[in-house]
């Protein structure tokens, strides 16, 4: 059982008051903590919000959940399973509801019993007679049995037990308000009783009455003929249970307090107390604990309504002393309420009112409903819950890696402490996977181990920052097990998404954690030592000075920056991390199915569009192979250019050409028909061509990307262009390659994969040294550096500065001045610097009178 805080609050209102009000005050008083401790916006806000989402989830708990259960219950309800309930336990209107809902279903729960109970007893009844009377027909007409009054006489008694069954059920159909109003009237007693034993008598039981009116002339208000009805249904009882030659004893007797009591005892086996209500319900014959008398069950049904009617009981009192049998009392007023609507039916409530107190067994503890969660109706089947159960080792790793966050990130450049956090992140994540068994995951967690490395070797953030990046969307990809390019977006997504999603998850975890039903208790518990360590500890810390020492050596400073700094990182890599955990346990249904290409009618409708890019595509290449053989002057006198200004004018545009190809070749395979080998050989042929023709472009805008670098220099950003220029190249190999069979599955994740490889291959060539290099050479051929833009460099550009003249060197690296990293920051680049600045001897000054001082273009 959850905690519901605002269940004593009886007012929706004033709930959503407390839920908005606590919500927003949480929120500014951590946005104030954070801001006063310094701590980045971008960290600060969702953790902020994150944790009043976590507060309004808490203090939310039940207020919609029984509206959705009662949406769910009812439509169990309509399938015909009346055992569902919902969960009522707060004290506001959505409680009274549910309660009230509850109520309703344990009355459906019993008309629907009832009926069927009505169904089957009546049919029981039924075909008994029907069959032993169909039976003596079948031998009159076959002639196995003479038509001789013995046969014919137990024709007519199944007949008449047919009738007998019939006649009283009509007798409950108009015990009704509506159809049979009591028509009351003065009553003597005395003569109701002897018309009924005279009639009694003249059934033939083997019986004896015995008839006691006190006094004599007893007189009540009621009505004859319902009253004459009661009595009637009693002796036939008694005669029917008592043995051959017992008598029946019929009291009426007057009471206190304006009522009477008419008793009908017999001299049969009585019945035990268990079953006495039992016997009072339609059908009840009692059967099935072996007392049975061949009656319709009906009898002491309609006696019950009648008194029901007249105001009074009826039920079973205990035997006198000394005797045995039935003892049936019915107490009933001598004057009965005058305007007292009639009660329902037996038949009635079989369709509307619930059962007696005492009733056949029910299920003891109805079915509760299932409680869908809000998160169900927002992401439905894209992303269903499937009922993950709660994993409090998931749970602890995430805090684990928050805390250990916490500790080691803030306030140390990235390193060695950082790569221990990603490590720590990959493990929890890959051991709460469902699919770490599979390769492509297997290999996923394997490359994002790689790219956590770059932190420890790399220095220059943009290269550290950017495998970062890549390593969350390819784990992101590896526990959802992509393979399309919409599903790794998907993944990718559903990340951040796994903050909502997981709620449930979440606490159900929770609930692990706490124990089943204990959650209010330990909570109260963790409260009340709190309190109890804070005051006592306050009390002798301000009493005894040594205490206040060691009491000051192990709590920390609750209000200083650090470690608020240090709480919003562990706030927000656990997050982070818990999220990925959710998102590894349940991932979502990233592949929905493929859906099946819609090939066009016609053959033109794709190839002519295709044929016009190709034919785009070969007049650039010969506008470009124009260019190249008519030399500078040419380009200069044709378009006002110089080389260097033309080839900077387009490597972009080309990049965005060759994505734009890919998306092209994309569109039209799935809008080719491929139904006859000419329409394949148009898409291989037609395709093949733009695929040739986009990898000429691909080589002339590295081309152009080597002429401006020649020109102007190499930078961060035209090297980075390069490797992803090259990367586009590379998969448009891999669309040739996949041309053959026209099928290439394996593409999307091959490309991933591809691009992570040559990601981490430009981490390993170490970028700023290539980029310092670069331009070292072109300044000992040009005598003009960006000597600036080389000092921005990272340390990693340190290998290229090295051999350099220390005027040079000067010029080229800047220290950064900050202390020197402890282990958990170690990083390759840096400890070169360091120890190059102390192999150097004396002040390291940095220059900015350089020679050859330029920009890079």
């Amino acid at each position: 059982m959850s905690v519901r805080a605002l269940d004593p609050v009886r007012s929706v209102k004033v709930k959503l008051g407390v839920l908005v009000g606590a919500s927003v005050t949480l929120a500014a008083v951590i946005a104030t903590i954070g801001a006063g401790a310094r701590v980045p916006i971008w960290l600060g806000i969702p953790v902020t919000i994150a944790v009043a989402l976590a507060v309004t989830q808490l203090l939310a708990v039940g207020m919609t959940s029984p509206l959705r259960e009662m949406t769910t219950a009812a439509r169990r309800m309509a399938t015909g399973d009346h055992d569902v309930r919902v969960t009522a336990t707060s004290r506001d209107e959505v409680g009274e509801l549910a309660r009230a809902f509850n109520s309703m279903a344990e009355e459906l729960a019993g008309v629907d019993r009832q009926r069927r109970e009505l169904v089957a007893n009546v049919s029981h009844e039924l075909r008994t007679p029907l069959a032993a009377l169909c039976a003596v027909l079948e031998n009159l007409a076959d002639g196995v049995a003479a038509p001789d009054p013995a046969t014919l006489r137990a024709a007519v008694d199944q007949g008449e037990r047919m009738s007998d069954l019939v006649t009283d059920l009509l007798d409950l159909s108009r015990v009704d308000a509506g159809r049979a109003p009591l028509h009351r009237e003065p009553v003597e007693v005395r003569p109701l009783l002897e018309a009924a034993v005279a009639e009694a008598r003249v059934g033939g039981q083997d019986v004896a009455h015995v008839l006691d009116v006190d006094p004599p002339d007893l007189v009540v208000d009621g009505d004859p003929a319902r009253l004459r009805q009661l009595v009637a249904n009693l002796l036939d009882n008694a005669a029917r249970h008592s043995p051959p030659g017992g008598t029946v004893t019929v009291r009426a007797q007057e009471a206190d307090d304006d009522r009477w009591h008419l008793e009908v005892v017999d001299e049969g086996p009585g019945v035990a107390p268990e079953h006495r209500d039992r016997a009072f319900e339609r059908f009840g014959t009692l059967r099935e604990v072996g007392i049975s008398s061949g009656g319709t069950g009906l009898g002491l049904a309609i006696a019950r309504w009648v008194t029901d009617l007249h105001d009074g009981s009826i039920g079973f009192a205990d035997p006198e002393p000394g005797t045995s049998g039935a003892r049936v009392r019915a107490d009933l007023p001598t004057t009965p309420a005058r305007r007292r609507p009639a009660p329902p039916t037996p038949v009635q409530e079989a369709i509307a009112v619930p059962a007696p107190p005492v009733t056949p067994a029910r299920p003891e503890s109805p079915a509760p409903a299932e409680v869908p969660s809000l998160t169900d109706g927002l992401f439905g089947d894209f992303w269903p819950d499937r009922g993950v159960p709660g994993n409090v080792a998931v749970l602890l790793g995430a805090l684990g890696v928050g805390v250990l966050a916490g500790v080691v990130l803030p306030f140390r450049n990235l390193g060695l402490g950082t790569f221990l956090v990603l490590l720590a992140t990959t493990g929890v994540l890959l051991v709460a996977s469902r699919h770490r068994r599979d390769r492509f995951t297997s290999v996923c967690a394997g490359l994002c181990v790689a790219l956590a490395c770059v932190v420890v070797v790399r220095d220059a953030v943009w290269i550290v920052l950017l495998c970062l990046l890549t390593g969350a969307v390819l784990g992101a990809v590896g526990l959802t097990r992509g393979r399309r390019v919409p599903a790794f977006l998907v993944a990718l997504v559903a990340w951040p998404l796994a903050a909502l999603r997981g709620l449930p998850w979440l606490g159900r975890t929770a609930r692990a954690v706490t124990g089943l039903g204990n959650g209010a208790a330990l909570l109260r518990t963790a409260v009340w030592s709190l309190l109890g360590i804070t005051v006592f500890a306050l009390l002798f810390a301000s009493a005894d000075a040594l205490f206040a020492e060691w009491v000051g050596a192990v709590v920390p400073d609750l209000g200083s920056a650090d470690l608020t700094a240090r709480v919003f990182v562990a706030l927000g890599v656990g997050g982070v991390v818990l999220c990925g955990a959710y998102l590894a346990l349940n991932p979502p249904r990233a592949e929905r199915g493929e859906r099946g290409a819609r090939p066009v009618a016609h053959r033109f409708e794709w190839l002519a569009p295709v044929l016009v890019v190709d034919a785009v595509f070969l007049v650039f290449l010969v506008a470009q192979a124009t260019a190249f053989f008519g030399g500078h002057d040419y380009l200069e006198r044709t378009t006002g250019l110089t080389y260097a200004q033309y080839v900077h004018q387009g490597f972009g545009q080309l990049t965005v050409a060759t994505a734009l190809t890919l998306l092209v070749v994309w569109a039209a395979t799935r809008k080719a028909p491929r139904a006859t080998p000419s329409d394949r050989t148009w898409i291989r042929v037609s395709l093949g061509l733009l695929c040739a023709f986009t990898l000429v472009v691909v080589a002339s805008a590295l081309y152009r990307l080597h002429l401006y670098e020649q020109a102007y220099g190499l930078t961060r950003l035209r090297l980075l262009v390069a490797v992803f220029e090259g990367w586009l190249g590379v998969l448009v190999l891999a669309v040739i390659a996949g041309a053959g069979p026209l099928r290439a599955r394996w593409l999307p994740r091959f490309g991933l994969v591809c691009g992570v490889v040559l990601l981490l291959g430009l981490a390993t060539v170490n970028p700023d040294a290539w980029v310092a290099r670069q331009n070292l050479e072109r300044y000992a051929v040009t005598r003009t550096v960006d000597w600036e833009y080389l000092s921005d460099l990272s340390a990693d550009a340190l290998p290229a500065y090295a051999a350099l003249p220390r005027p040079l060197a000067e010029c080229a690296l800047r220290p950064t001045g900050e202390e020197r990293d402890d282990w958990l920051a170690w990083n390759l680049g840096r400890s070169r610097v360091d120890a190059f600045l102390d192999a150097s001897g004396g002040v390291w000054q940095h220059r900015t009178d350089c020679p050859g001082q330029t920009r890079s273009g």
